[in-house]
């Protein structure tokens, strides 16, 4: 299915006025953003990807439509792993509440570059290699075992190697200089520690999109509806980061249920030229799993608090 060139340009500036008005309006001084703002912007974020993909459904038919939502709600799921990682990562650079929404702004900027370049680069190569979605879907399996058996100690910024390279040759100032990334002192130019927390946010996501790029693309191989659906979820992961950080924690299951759907992606890309799965079953598939994972979670957090003992009274 070709896209039209309005459709590009229609997205790309719903994109632009968007991100004007979030960091040139809204987000204009430095602070702290706080639960109902970020709700508030979290909630905008959804509205505007699912007008649009209501959009692709008047313009373009249920199916591209339900892939579009399957692989939005995917990426959205796998978000929420970026957020306990930007939470461990403010937390080692001891970054200030007021300064964490223009790194992660600027980071998250960088992350669509990135995975714009790795969609198109992975649709190219489903194009010319056919036999590369066997590859993609090994690696999913892979991927979603992998998740299953990862403890949250695995988290180490102090060992990211970019942080380790910068470090070495970039001249750093000790402190922070509110919300700039470099200054100038002494007649030369140094680094501040918000630069250093954007390098590692930044080196951290590409390992998220060498996990969530195949997934969408088991979905879809359609270059529109994949990169429009995975670049919407991760813009509007900086606000679910300040909505669900303090939450995150909770919801223990969570990880296995994305181990389920990454597994199953996988399974579905190896069984791609054999089966047909019809993709208002694989989003039924993704919702389940979600629900499930998430009522577990509430569920053993209710169990443990009801069965917490009590503080000893000295």
């Amino acid at each position: 299915m070709e896209f039209p060139l309005w459709a590009w340009i229609l997205f790309h500036a719903i994109v632009a006025v968007m991100l004007a008005l979030d960091l040139g309006v809204f987000h204009r001084d430095a602070h702290e953003v706080k639960f109902k703002e970020a709700l508030i912007w979290s909630v905008v974020w959804i509205v505007v990807a699912l007008a649009f993909n209501g959009l692709i459904l008047l313009m373009w038919g249920h199916e591209p439509a339900l892939h579009f939502l399957t692989a939005y709600l995917v990426e959205k799921s796998l978000s929420a792993d970026n957020i306990f990682v930007f939470a461990v990562i403010f937390s080692y650079f001891a970054v200030p509440p007021a300064y964490q929404h223009r790194v992660l702004f600027w980071g998250i900027l960088g992350a669509v570059l990135m995975r714009a370049t790795f969609i198109f680069a992975g649709v190219q190569l489903l194009k010319m290699f056919h036999w590369t979605i066997y590859l993609f879907g090994a690696f999913l399996v892979y991927t979603g075992i992998r998740l299953a058996r990862r403890s949250e100690e695995e988290v180490h910024p102090e060992r990211n190697p970019v942080l380790r390279f910068a470090r070495r040759f970039l001249p750093i100032t000790s402190i922070y200089h509110g919300q700039r990334f470099l200054v100038r002192e002494g007649g030369r130019w140094m680094a501040t520690p918000l630069l250093l927390t954007l390098l590692v946010v930044e080196s951290t996501d590409v390992m998220f999109a060498v996990d969530s790029v195949p997934a969408v693309l088991a979905i879809t191989p359609e270059l529109f509806i994949a990169y429009t659906s995975n670049i919407f979820a991760i813009l509007g992961l900086r606000a679910l980061y300040f909505v669900l950080a303090g939450l995150i924690q909770r919801l223990r299951y969570l990880h296995f249920g994305l181990s389920v759907i990454l597994v199953y992606i996988g399974v579905k890309m190896l069984l791609s030229d054999l089966v047909k799965i019809p993709p208002a079953l694989s989003l039924g598939i993704v919702l389940t799993v979600l629900l499930i994972s998430g009522l577990a979670s509430g569920m053993a957090e209710r169990w443990g608090k009801a069965h917490s003992l009590p503080p000893k009274v000295k």
